[in-house]
């Protein structure tokens, strides 16, 4: 505020006094107390304070969306410019905005919504380089433009979530996809070297009663054990242990047995044995099995298989 009383004149901090005498501009007045003619000469106080003024814009998208653009532009007046900014302007806020205006309607049009949102420090340096050109002749100082907020219409915001909704929705099935295409791939993978392994393990096992088998029969042919003999007792042993297991299961498991049950698989094993052999010419086969006798072994001794002729 400024006040004038008979021949003082005096000025606030932070204002500059535009002196005209008579009504023409003879100077300016800084911050203090001055002597005048009160009937010659007035004093008018001009701020050289910060201004800012809101601009709301409407515009529209290059993808055809209608916004709003709130714009804030920071302003003063430049002192050495006074009298270009008093006597030459009459509302230099119109003229602002209608500089920010220009710039948005001509930048958005050559933007989607999306890029829109993305390009505010550039559309933001262009209106300051604008609006500085335009007011700087008028003695007006731009010192910062705001972009503030870009509004568009509700519908199309919730348009805009519902799509940013379904696109992430559609990357975590991806991802949970990709995710379950791993697990399955190493389950695989797992169940495939679990064959393997087993496949080895089984191996190893018949392997080892192979051996034991071949080691057994060497040790009862040396104590004095036909060959027949040794396989009729092993192939009783077996058929015992495997009863066993049976009777230590929790179910219930019906076998055949009888006084002749060990023959009968010896038969067999036999007939398995002739099976697996590459067929020659046709040769006819005995098989002889001798009653069983005291100090012969336990049911008695089969004679070895042999071709006639």
């Amino acid at each position: 505020m400024s006040s004038s009383c008979c021949c003082i004149s005096t000025i606030q901090s932070g204002e500059v006094g535009v002196v005209q005498t008579c009504g023409k501009f003879t100077g300016l007045q800084d911050p203090g107390c001055n002597c005048l003619f009160p009937c010659f000469v007035t004093v008018r106080p001009v701020s050289l304070a910060w201004n800012q003024i809101e601009c709301q814009s409407g515009c529209k998208t290059k993808d055809n969306v209608t916004v709003t653009v709130s714009t804030a532009v920071q302003f003063r007046i430049m002192k050495d410019m006074v009298q270009t900014a008093v006597f030459q302007v009459q509302d230099p806020v119109p003229m602002m905005k209608a500089e920010v205006d220009s710039v948005l309607r001509s930048t958005m049009p050559t933007m989607t919504l999306d890029e829109s949102f993305q390009a505010k420090e550039k559309m933001v340096s262009q209106i300051q380089k604008a609006v500085s050109a335009a007011m700087a002749a008028h003695g007006f100082e731009i010192i910062q433009v705001l972009m503030t907020d870009i509004m568009a219409d509700p519908s199309v915001l919730k348009s805009m979530n519902e799509i940013n909704a379904a696109r992430r929705q559609r990357d975590a099935a991806m991802e949970r996809g990709e995710a379950d295409k791993i697990l399955k791939i190493k389950a695989g993978e797992a169940e495939a070297e679990a064959k393997r392994l087993s496949g080895v393990g089984v191996a190893n096992m018949r392997a080892a009663i192979a051996q034991g088998f071949s080691d057994s029969m060497q040790f009862m042919t040396k104590t004095g054990m036909s060959e027949e003999q040794a396989m009729h007792m092993m192939i009783m042993t077996q058929y015992l242990d495997t009863l066993k297991e049976f009777s230590g299961s929790h179910g219930t498991i019906v076998v055949p047995h009888g006084p002749s049950a060990v023959k009968d698989l010896e038969a067999q094993i036999r007939e398995g044995f002739l099976t697996t052999k590459p067929q020659g010419p046709p040769q006819q086969m005995k098989i002889k099995v001798s009653e069983d006798k005291p100090g012969e072994g336990l049911f008695g001794a089969c004679s070895v298989l042999k071709p006639e002729g």
